[in-house]
């Protein structure tokens, strides 16, 4: 044990905030499978439409956060091992890993942040395609496809239509009245839609400033037991 007074109780702070860290990077895995099988979004994105499928672009973003799980255990693991040991090597390491998660994570947030509607009115766009062949007067293999995806969107969302055209929907009884959808109460598809989507989107938000402050105490604390391991007398 090479270092003593405060910079032995860094050390076990450090230790503290990776055993936080890789609790922190389990809960990402955690969060990002429940998003990756949550039943609404799952059965929302695994609809077709005409030989299309309904975006995937909310996928996508899920499965960058399980790959950013994973490696934060990996990185908070290594960070706890090497505050113990004392090891400058790998406090080295843990630190590089640290300031390249952190920058990505600046960089995920951005785009997050400037692309946030996207995912909704992808989906949305896809709902109003299917939309304008299921109101079709003329009956058609492509109507009768169209009015069984607007129904799995009204029976999932509990929602009716555009949120005006309710009576439409009711004569064409793509809005059946069931115990999850009245067509006379239900809200528009649009909002639902992009109601489900924020929601999440601030469950990702909130982990991720979490995780933030975090790394930022970490690679002050990794740089204070660095120079204190180095200066130490058995060093």
């Amino acid at each position: 044990m090479a270092v003593t007074g405060c910079s032995q109780c860094i050390k076990y702070m450090l230790f503290f905030f990776n055993f936080v860290f890789w609790l922190a990077g389990g809960v990402i895995l955690g969060v990002a499978l429940w998003l990756r099988h949550d039943n609404q979004t799952s059965t929302l994105l695994m609809i077709q439409f005409q030989d299309q499928q309904a975006p995937n672009t909310f996928y996508i973003s899920v499965y960058i956060l399980i790959a950013v799980g994973v490696l934060m255990m990996f990185v908070g693991f290594l960070g706890c091992y090497g505050a113990i040991q004392e090891s400058q090597c790998l406090l080295g390491t843990f630190f590089t890993c640290l300031v390249i998660l952190f920058a990505c994570e600046v960089a995920a947030g951005i785009w997050g942040f400037m692309n946030r509607e996207t995912i909704s009115k992808e989906l949305i766009n896809f709902y109003d395609s299917a939309y304008v062949k299921g109101v079709d007067p003329v009956d058609s293999p492509t109507k009768q496809a169209a009015v069984k995806v607007l129904q799995l969107f009204h029976s999932t969302l509990s929602c009716c239509g555009k949120g005006d055209d309710a009576d439409l929907f009711s004569r064409a009884t793509l809005c059946p009245i069931t115990p999850t959808v009245d067509p006379l109460t239900s809200s528009s598809c649009h909002l639902k839609l992009k109601d489900l989507f924020t929601e999440k989107q601030y469950v990702i938000g909130l982990a991720a400033l979490v995780i933030a402050v975090i790394m930022i105490f970490e690679m002050i604390f990794t740089m204070v037991l660095c120079c204190a391991i180095r200066n130490a007398p058995a060093y």
